[in-house]
């Protein structure tokens, strides 16, 4: 069977999204690394008014769908780990917490962020199983996204930041 990477074409938005500009071909640690490319992106989103992050965040986990669908099809493999779009989203997700851009903040919703989405607690586990297509392929990031966002609220709060 050929590798199914060697069918992503980064000329294809789609793709380039899809594997977040190429950092999920990485051949170690693909979502980690998707989710790394996400911090530069995440430092301009902080910059915009609370109200317009939320917009823009939502508009990239509504067309995510999309891009994770379209790219998967054209792979021929549903969730394949080049497909990082939905790291993106969901460490946006996961920082939309943060009231100032500090290395603690995003520090410690990187690490939160990675732990649920490589751990996948349920009920993130029973959506990556039962969930398919783009929807699916979103959903358990986004749900990871929001559990790291509670816990980074609840972590920032005992500590005082």
């Amino acid at each position: 069977m050929a590798n199914p990477k060697e069918k992503i074409n980064l000329k294809n938005p789609w793709h380039l999204l899809a594997t977040g500009f190429g950092s999920g071909l990485s051949p170690v640690i693909p979502g980690t690394m998707g989710t790394l490319a996400a911090v530069p992106f995440y430092l301009l989103l902080a910059e915009l008014p609370f109200s317009v992050y939320l917009v823009l965040v939502l508009s990239a986990a509504l067309l995510g769908i999309t891009i994770c669908q379209k790219t998967s099809d054209d792979m021929g493999v549903h969730d394949h780990g080049s497909i990082v779009w939905d790291e993106f989203v969901g460490f946006w997700i996961t920082m939309a917490v943060a009231p100032v851009v500090s290395w603690q903040w995003l520090l410690a919703g990187f690490v939160l962020f990675r732990f649920f989405d490589m751990v996948k607690p349920w009920p993130i586990s029973w959506l990556d199983k039962h969930v398919h297509g783009g929807f699916g392929i979103m959903a358990d990031d986004i749900l990871a996204g929001v559990m790291a966002m509670i816990s980074l609220w609840g972590l920032g709060y005992w500590l005082g930041w």
